[in-house]
């Protein structure tokens, strides 16, 4: 693979980017904008009904991010007017035809101007409603797709999903297409207009039974996990990111498309500073959890292989990899991850978390220290299961006991108790597969494009990906907790 200058192919550039209030998307448009002033133009697909929205989403939920802050320090007080010239809002809905554009002039500029697509867009929650699911991570594919036959100089498309299309694969896991129709357990019969259909027709039956929406959205997550488990996948989210890989995939004729497939997207590493997060991410939750002194246990092979790749590495190996195969037609899969060149286990976050809030511990609202202690950690389900019967058996026998003046009192914490206890079983249920993953990665593939960038161009310290340079000690300590704590700790 041959590549020339990164910074080159971008100049000019018109680049159509979906998903732009997501995580990623914001990273990849701040590098670019930083490393590449002379792009011609950034357009971005934001869900909003009209223009106004869509601006003010561009400069609440973009521009006014902290993580712009070194572009206004850069640009001070021309920072509007060069965002007015580069960026481009784009009001539309990704799950509709034509994208949703309804701004036909804006339309047709579009099609006429852009060189690259960067598909961001898709809901990454696991236990999405079934409908939601189907119309953003697997017809939103295909609606980009037919988008881009429409763009006259299109070069390249890049569409971004997960390794985990995977689902609980064990093994080395390859960069290697998903086809159309297989199932992950050698299921016959998965066809996705059949499974549009079923999430409609389910749709249309709860509410001709008048359910709530509440009731209604309740049902149809159920649904997308029942749906997803038929055919050997975990959870709704990669079953519906897979299936849009398969539309991409039998759909694409001669487009160059790129599938790049991240794994557990972390804080990021070095750009535009270390440790920029937002919202509480996968494994997140559990240093917010720990850092707060509510986190007393956890369920999980502590040896088991957990894949990181921090956020401004996988934006580096999308430009990359838009670089290295524009008017390339066919189809290239790169998985982005750690698990084979650089591992980490989840033994490994433990320890580094109860040093991290040891040495640093949370102040909580009363100003008072937080206090971590070494979590209790179960190595199985059946243990999870034994500890969790356990709880629920003395709170009932607490309620056998208790004065009967007080029993409605008690009664009203039972119930909300055993709430609690079933939505921390659903929770465990869905990230099970994940805390018991015995899979690494394949990354053949983006490794061949590192060694083009390092090879090819002179860029390679501007567009590092490679997790070996990682340290995760010096990461997660110096740089990763503290960043939760910062960005996501309330």
């Amino acid at each position: 693979m041959e590549l020339e200058s990164i910074l080159e192919f971008i100049q000019n550039k018109n680049i159509l980017v979906t998903g732009a209030t997501g995580f990623v998307a914001k990273i990849f448009v701040e590098k670019i904008l930083r490393v590449q002033p002379n792009v011609k133009k950034l357009y971005l697909l934001l869900r909003a009904s009209d223009k106004k929205t869509a601006t003010q989403r561009l400069h609440n939920e973009i521009i006014g991010k902290d993580l712009f802050r070194l572009l206004r320090d850069k640009w001070g007080a021309n920072m509007n007017s060069i965002v007015s010239e580069k960026l481009t809002v784009v009001p539309g809905d990704m799950s509709k035809d034509d994208l949703g554009l309804e701004d036909s002039d804006l339309r047709e500029e579009i099609l006429s101007h852009v060189d690259v697509i960067v598909n961001l867009a898709a809901t990454t929650n696991f236990d999405e409603r079934y409908d939601v699911a189907l119309g953003l991570n697997t017809m939103g594919p295909k609606h980009v797709l037919s988008f881009a036959k429409l763009c006259v100089k299109l070069k390249v498309l890049v569409h971004v999903s997960t390794a985990y299309i995977w689902g609980e694969k064990g093994g080395l896991l390859p960069e290697h297409p998903c086809r159309m129709g297989e199932s992950l357990n050698g299921t016959p019969g998965l066809d996705i207009e059949t499974e549009i259909m079923v999430a409609n027709e389910e749709v249309n039956r709860l509410r001709s039974e008048q359910a709530s929406e509440a009731a209604i959205t309740n049902a149809l997550k159920d649904f997308g996990l029942k749906r997803a488990s038929v055919y050997g996948w975990p959870n709704t989210y990669v079953f519906t990111k897979a299936m849009g890989e398969m539309l991409i995939g039998v759909h694409r004729e001669n487009i160059p498309v790129v599938i790049l497939r991240p794994t557990i997207i972390t804080s990021t590493y070095k750009e535009p500073f270390p440790g920029w997060v937002e919202g509480i991410r996968t494994i997140d939750s559990l240093a917010v959890g720990y850092g707060k002194g509510k986190l007393t246990f956890f369920l999980c092979d502590v040896e088991a292989i957990v894949d990181l790749v921090p956020a401004d590495m996988v934006v580096n190996s999308i430009i990359a990899a838009m670089a290295a195969h524009a008017n390339e037609p066919g189809e290239v899969i790169y998985q982005v991850g750690s698990s084979v060149r650089n591992p980490i286990n989840y033994n490994a976050l433990h320890d580094f978390g109860f040093r991290y809030f040891t040495r640093k511990p949370w102040i909580n609202k009363d100003g008072k220290p937080v206090t971590v202690r070494k979590v209790t950690v179960m190595s199985s389900m059946d243990s999870f299961h034994r500890y969790m019967t356990l709880r629920y058996l003395l709170l009932l026998k607490g309620l056998e006991v208790v004065n009967t003046a007080f029993c409605q009192y008690f009664e009203g914490m039972y119930i909300d108790l055993n709430r609690k206890i079933k939505f921390v079983m659903r929770l465990v249920e869905l990230y099970r597969p994940y805390l018991f993953f015995r899979g690494v990665f394949d990354d053949m593939n983006t490794e061949k494009l590192r060694m083009a960038v390092r090879e090819s161009t002179t860029e390679a310290d501007m567009f590092y990906f490679d997790p070996k340079i990682i340290d995760w000690e010096d990461y997660f300590m110096n740089t990763h907790i503290s960043g939760v704590v910062k960005y996501v700790f309330k």
